[in-house]
């Protein structure tokens, strides 16, 4: 999509004070946004708008992202997933999160999260953006700690609005914003095992444990909103107090948390702010379905937006798979969108192929999520696979795979010549056992023989 094009959809809207794609959709009017949506998600425009209206989808699309294609968040499109890239205070480099971006964005992401904390922030985001086609999301936390030199004591509501504002204006699609964790909730972390594992939750902690004042963020949330209407900023409710180990799992503390996000989200709503919920976590597999259930019963529905979950604590090294098990379970059963988790969770900042892993392993599980809830045109690819491995198009099937480089490498190793690619078998069976190729000419000696 040309930049061009969005520029002249924001230029009728300038006059507005109020530019959310919900403020619009509440009004029916159905935005050049949606209908860009509707027809990638093969959807009626008319749908789209009434899911909007609804607060069951959302359309993150900052108005000064100007080269942005607009995507949408809701369980009436297909699940979508998130990469989270960022420097830390140990590794900085502008280029290589450019490069993760790209990766991930090659790769299917559908959002990504810049959770920098290192190096010069504004730059690393600006040219973050600038290189960006789908929206970008942050934890304005983490600059807001960066701004006040990592005093976490010095935090004060002017600075927090300040960076909000800022990136804001910078074109940043959503806010992941922790609002409801109040100081109320600290008695239920204490009996928790590992309390908590948020980075943006474990800051506010101890900012309101040390002034024993309520979170500004939720005491000044209100302002926040102004913020969002004026740039269609939406918010992703944060998760603080999420379980960090299968041990704290749907504890009073996660739920109470939840409770306060869905109050917050309907107030968004009024305010005619898109919102999303973040989910947990680390959760075993038994209990996705009902974290799902309870979200939408504290939420109105609002999207939900997860972090694996995790199904297992001992996966080191393999946590996108642990992961991916969970996010498959929770999309099936109504998530909207995936957060991505590399083999690196846990252990280290990931580089670009552990993106191009973490990324593959959720689109993995975000589309077999599709098929399982019976999206209409969901199983379209699977089958044209089917029909291309039958026919040994191998070609076909490098160009069907969710990472065809990865297929082609792999089948490459042993018979990398070109002439293998109309070869009617691979290195597993060879050319004498392969199980098509005798069904083949069963059938073949079959008909002939009738």
């Amino acid at each position: 999509m040309s930049e061009n094009i969005r520029n002249s959809w924001i230029e009728k809207r300038k006059d507005d004070a109020i530019k959310t794609q919900l403020y619009y959709a509440k009004q029916g009017i159905i935005t050049e946004e949606m209908r860009y949506i509707a027809n990638i998600e093969n959807l009626n425009p008319g749908l789209i708008q009434k899911e909007v209206a609804r607060g069951r989808l959302i359309i993150p699309a900052n108005v000064n992202h100007k080269n942005l294609e607009p995507m949408g968040i809701g369980i009436a499109t297909r699940t979508k997933i998130n990469a989270n890239i960022g420097s830390s205070q140990i590794v900085e480099d502008i280029d290589e999160e450019v490069q993760k971006l790209k990766t991930s964005i090659k790769y299917g992401a559908d959002t990504v999260m810049d959770l920098s904390t290192g190096g010069d922030l504004d730059k690393i985001r600006e040219a973050i953006i600038q290189a960006s086609s789908v929206p970008i999301g942050t934890v304005p936390m983490y600059q807001i700690l960066h701004d006040v030199q990592n005093d976490v004591l010095r935090l004060d509501i002017d600075t927090m609005l300040n960076v909000l504002r800022k990136q804001a204006k910078q074109g940043v699609s959503y806010f992941t914003i922790h609002c409801g964790f109040l100081l109320e909730h600290m008695p239920f972390v204490a009996k928790r095992k590992m309390g908590i594992v948020s980075r943006g939750g474990s800051l506010m902690a101890s900012w309101m444990l040390h002034y024993h004042k309520q979170n500004p963020f939720y005491e000044y949330f209100d302002e926040i909103l102004k913020i969002c209407q004026e740039y269609d900023v939406s918010l992703s409710l944060g998760d603080s107090l999420r379980p960090g180990c299968l041990a704290d799992a749907s504890d009073e503390a996660q739920f109470a948390e939840l409770k306060i996000l869905g109050e917050l989200a309907k107030r968004a709503y009024h305010a005619n702010v898109q919102v999303m919920i973040e989910g947990p976590g680390h959760v075993p597999l038994n209990q996705i379905e009902r974290n799902v259930e309870l979200q939408k019963q504290f939420c109105n529905e609002a999207p939900f937006y997860v972090l694996g979950p995790l199904v297992t604590d001992i996966a080191a090294g393999y946590d996108h798979i642990a992961s991916a098990i969970g996010a498959c379970v929770a999309a099936w059963k109504g998530v909207a969108m995936l957060c991505y988790v590399t083999p690196k969770e846990h252990l280290g900042l990931p580089n670009a192929n552990d993106v191009r892993e973490g990324i593959i392993a959720y689109k993995i599980a975000a589309h077999a999520a599709d098929i399982a809830r019976g999206r209409v045109g969901a199983r379209d690819r699977d089958d044209a696979m089917s029909d291309a491995r039958y026919s040994f198009d191998w070609n076909k099937q490098f160009e069907l795979a969710l990472d065809g480089e990865r297929a082609r490498e792999f089948h490459d190793e042993a018979l990398p010549q070109e002439v293998f690619k109309d070869a009617e078998f691979c290195s597993m069976c060879g050319p004498k056992f392969c199980s098509y190729k005798i069904t083949q000419d069963i059938f073949k000696n079959y008909k002939e023989n009738v």
